[in-house]
């Protein structure tokens, strides 16, 4: 390489490392240190071997970059601004400030080009898993031999904290077991974290440990090499079979006199006067603030050229694919375009109507989403070990592994916290539907990729099963009490819980449909009976959220509201009181999201303010019920952990009865009507 290019490519990297320093300077906020030290690493990457189209940020073959350590945003925002997308120099000024496209950390939907939300440490790793998940899966239903539509790369920058955070453990050995050989992870080994050193708290061999997840491992090389970085990424293409790990020995806080290598560049500016130095340590010239030399700018913006260049030859490979297997293509577009065929939900509001025995919901569940994979595609997903007990394996679709692509049941592991992670990276990668499954209790080990899909608005489906006290004898640590309150808490999260396999059809038609944001369901280990419809109101309502499944008159003198299991027991109560001469009406509220999301006017000819006594029963936490019941109603809920015994004895001892919430009724009343 001539020494001109040379200048040029250190023009660039600096270019990188100062709009970060300055836009921090400017935000009196922010991480300097990182986009100080992996500019390099960045650079080389997006400069010599990231395939993008900057003028079209979604363009389904392009590469995917995950920046795992969010909180180094200025590094990305200073690629995607020099290399041409809808990003300003004044987007950058504004960086951390109200209203910019240039937050604190990156997030989807706010700045183009941004393939996921990150900053809490490892989830990016994770998603990165899960795109190349879905890459994999995509090439193997539809690449043919001379037809390579589907062929793209992951790549990751992560650092010490993403790879001490166990999502990143937990993402990594499924990377390893699947062998997804197009992932590339540059880890950038500067050694520091926020309290220091990272030889406090973190000393393993991270190559060998990764070895031993079954990665491709090279290094460790000089990160701040660019030679060295080429090459690293050369050798990593050139193995298919394997992920790789780059390990890059960096400098954080490359340049700085007095601040490089300690904790307190990572994130703190570096102020006005070892901005100064640290300019003057990198033969930085420039003394205006977010100054973007006219050689580097151009430079950079040659991947406007060669990202228009490499989708037009794609789009062209496309047409030739298109005429060769114009089926395979039809299906393709629509899988990437998430769309659903025609009928896909033909028949499911019947599936049950010759169901006489009681069946617990997530029974009910795999039978109604095991229709929907005949007739979806691009349904894919799978349990954390689970699938036998949420009942969420899809009948003669395969098993998804190195032995087998093309399969749609995934076997995450014991892993629910990474499970979660990969079904958001698999929803941004497009092309497939996700969903995951676990037990309601283990809610807790994967909060946070579920907060993320929320605040990302993406389609993620989550099967929660054995969803209260009632899955009985495994007792108080596997009985959730608190999870659906905390579902519930979770913005642009729907959750759904069924009171019959009825509803569940109605949960699974939300579900799918939805494309603005995850959706839960929430079942039953038990069995419950199959409400008869014939007598009550369609399950159709479901779709409003809550609705009245049935009322002894139409002016309530009560209204009894349950979910899920306690559904039928707020119906018997309801039958009792009318026999008492007391005119109930019962409601079914399976989401208070999509109730909520109603008219007023629809919400209060469900719950009219008029009619004051009002009982909820749930079996879990009553926080949040104070909303439905008002001031002078009475909450029936679960306000303690549970106990191991039958789950008929513990909904008995814990008085969730039709008996009680007679009785509770008629104290509301003073006693009678």
């Amino acid at each position: 390489m001539s020494s001109e290019n040379r200048t040029l490519d250190e023009l660039c990297i600096n270019t990188i490392r100062f709009l970060a320093v300055d836009a921090v300077e400017k935000a009196k906020s922010g991480h300097p240190g990182a986009p100080l030290g992996a500019a390099p690493l960045a650079y080389v990457l997006w400069d010599r071997f990231l395939k993008h189209n900057p003028r079209d940020p979604e363009w389904q073959n392009r590469d995917r970059f995950v920046l795992s350590c969010g909180h180094a945003s200025m590094l990305l925002y200073a690629l995607l601004y020099l290399t041409g997308y809808d990003l300003t120099i004044d987007d950058i000024k504004n960086f951390r400030q109200w209203g910019s496209k240039t937050p604190g950390h990156p997030e989807f939907g706010v700045t183009p080009g941004v393939e996921v939300t990150t900053g809490p440490l490892g989830q990016g790793f994770g998603n990165a898993v899960g795109m190349a998940v879905a890459e994999k899966w995509l090439a193997a239903h539809y690449n043919k031999p001379g037809y390579e539509i589907i062929d793209h790369y992951t790549y990751v920058i992560a650092s010490d904290g993403d790879l001490e955070e166990g999502v990143g453990s937990e993402a990594a050995s499924f990377a390893g077991t699947m062998r997804l050989g197009k992932l590339i992870v540059l880890y950038d080994d500067n050694g520091i974290s926020i309290e220091g050193n990272t030889d406090i708290t973190f000393t393993e061999d991270v190559g060998k440990r990764f070895r031993a997840y079954g990665w491709n491992v090279i290094g460790p090389i000089n990160g701040m090499d660019k030679d060295s970085v080429d090459g690293a990424l050369r050798l990593a293409r050139a193995q298919s079979d394997l992920p790789t790990l780059i390990v890059c020995r960096t400098i954080i806080g490359y340049g700085s006199p007095n601040k490089a290598n300690t904790g307190i560049v990572h994130g703190e500016p570096l102020g006005a006067e070892e901005a100064k130095l640290t300019k003057k340590a990198l033969g930085w010239d420039y003394a205006e603030p977010f100054t973007v030399p006219q050689e580097a700018l151009a430079h950079s913006r040659k991947a406007l050229e060669h990202g228009e260049r490499d989708q037009k030859e794609w789009f062209r490979r496309l047409e030739e694919y298109r005429k060769a297997f114009p089926e395979d293509a039809r299906r393709l577009e629509a899988d990437l375009n998430g769309e659903l065929p025609k009928g896909w939900d033909k028949g499911l509001d019947s599936l049950f109507q010759a169901q006489e025995k009681p069946i617990a919901t997530r029974d009910a569940s795999n039978r109604v989403m095991n229709v929907i994979a005949e007739r979806v595609h691009a349904l894919m997903g799978g349990a954390g070990d689970l699938a036998p007990s949420t009942k969420t394996l899809l009948k003669n679709a395969g098993d998804f592994g190195p032995d087998n692509y093309c399969g749609h049941n995934m076997h995450f592991g014991v892993r629910e916290h990474a499970m979660g992670a990969i079904a958001n990276g698999m929803s941004r990668h497009g092309g497939n539907i996700p969903y995951t499954a676990t037990f309601l209790i283990f809610y807790d080990y994967m909060k946070p990729p579920v907060r993320l899909a929320a605040m990302m608005g993406i389609r993620v489906i989550y099967v929660f099963t054995h969803d209260s006290v009632g899955l009985g004898q495994d007792g108080p640590t596997h009985q959730p009490v608190e999870q659906l309150a905390s579902l519930r808490a979770v913005p642009n999260l729907v959750t759904l819980r069924p009171a019959d396999a009825t509803e569940t059809a109605e949960a699974w038609k939300i579900a799918i449909e939805r494309r603005d944001g995850p959706t839960a369901l929430v079942l039953t280990r038990q069995n419950l009976p199959v409400l008869d419809r014939s007598k009550l109101a369609p399950a159709s309502r479901v779709q409003r959220g809550g609705y009245i499944l049935w009322e002894a008159g139409n002016e309530p003198d009560v209204i009894l509201i349950a979910t899920g299991s306690e559904v039928p027991i707020a119906l018997e109560a309801g039958m009792q009181l009318k026999d008492k001469g007391i005119a109930a009406r019962v409601v079914s509220l399976p989401s208070w999201e999509l109730f909520e999301s109603q008219t007023q006017e629809y919400r209060n000819s469900i719950l009219p303010t008029e009619v004051k006594k009002r009982i909820s029963i749930e079996a879990g936490s009553p926080f949040g019920w104070e909303r439905y019941v008002g001031p002078e109603g009475t909450i029936i809920g679960v306000s303690h952990f549970g106990v191991s015994a039958p789950g008929e004895v513990v909904f008995e001892k814990l008085g969730l009865t039709a008996g009680r919430l007679v009785s509770e009724m008629e104290r509301l009343m003073g006693g009678s009507k």
